[in-house]
């Protein structure tokens, strides 16, 4: 009757696979070179398995060896996993705060948001996460998050949301850009001009989109894309203008111009909690800070107007 296999044996074993030989994996042990050969022989007489070629004094795993150690990469990842939660259950006694936010504003504003609001809870541990819009409202429902930020609206009694920011979209353009001469961008201005848009599918390309039909613009769409760090960055690069929130620009305000474009195009984004939401103080904590960094931002970029 085979013996049940130990930790150590599977230590050793993990550590001469990546380590290449039996005197590194012992070191990385910190045990003897015999007591590691030891474990390793055991292993092999435990498992009934041909872990190893013996060739000139050293061991080369064989197929069976290195089949194994893909389960045990698997078994070492989970126990990292329950290391992580438990790490994080024992956080939850500080406050604990699970944040959902759009991938448009997971940049640099939940960033500068998350800080400030550090600052003022030091104690309490954040986990940011960035589903879309649809996603974030069921997880707030069920519990999974505490707060979310949204541009989607929300139609369900069990949900609270309040508008964070409603704000016209600006042109963004490159520094030095012939259109930086004007101190409103009209739709006109727009025409024959090439531009970096947002995805058709997106909130924010369907509504730039909808004002190049309505104004009858010309357009000169260069390149698309769906996540507003990509568009900025290739407004930031030279290849055309665009049409973003404020917010969306977090980050990168010395590296583009940006103007007011007239007529308005409204965007907003919603703070959305669970009606029964736990952790309400911090939910609200971090609902006024998010409010005022994007109000700071707002009165930054019309500052740079002036």
């Amino acid at each position: 009757m085979r013996r049940a296999i130990n930790l150590r044996q599977i230590e050793i074993f993990k550590a001469l696979i990546e380590h290449g030989t039996v005197s590194r994996a012992a070191d990385a042990l910190k045990i003897s070179q015999p007591a590691a050969s030891k474990l390793l022989m055991n292993l092999e007489s435990d498992t009934g398995l041909k872990l190893f070629d013996r060739h000139k004094g050293r061991l080369a795993p064989t197929a069976q060896a290195l089949r194994l150690h893909e389960e045990v990469i698997r078994i070492f990842m989970g126990v990292s996993q329950l290391e992580n939660a438990i790490d994080t259950i024992r956080r939850e006694d500080q406050g604990r705060l699970v944040i959902g936010v759009i991938p448009a504003l997971s940049g640099a504003f939940i960033q500068r948001t998350t800080m400030s609001f550090l600052k003022r809870n030091p104690n309490v541990y954040c986990q940011i996460k960035s589903p879309s819009s649809q996603w974030i409202a069921e997880y707030v429902l069920s519990r999974k998050l505490d707060i979310g930020l949204v541009t989607a609206r929300i139609d369900n009694p069990f949900i609270v949301t309040e508008p964070l920011l409603e704000h016209p979209l600006l042109c963004i353009m490159p520094t030095g850009h012939p259109l930086a001469r004007h101190k409103v961008i009209c739709p006109d201005h727009l025409n024959d001009v090439p531009f970096v848009s947002f995805a058709p599918e997106t909130y924010t390309g369907q509504k730039v989109a909808g004002m190049f039909e309505r104004y009858r613009i010309r357009s000169n769409v260069v390149l698309t894309a769906d996540a507003n760090t990509t568009v900025s960055q290739f407004v930031a690069g030279g290849l055309g203008v665009s049409l973003v929130h404020p917010l969306f620009i977090a980050g990168m305000e010395k590296q583009i111009v940006t103007r007011p474009f007239e007529p308005e195009i409204p965007l907003d984004f919603l703070l959305c909690i669970a009606q029964d939401a736990r952790n309400t103080h911090l939910v609200s904590e971090f609902a006024k800070e998010t409010k005022a960094v994007a109000m700071r931002l707002i009165d930054e970029l019309k500052g740079s107007w002036s």
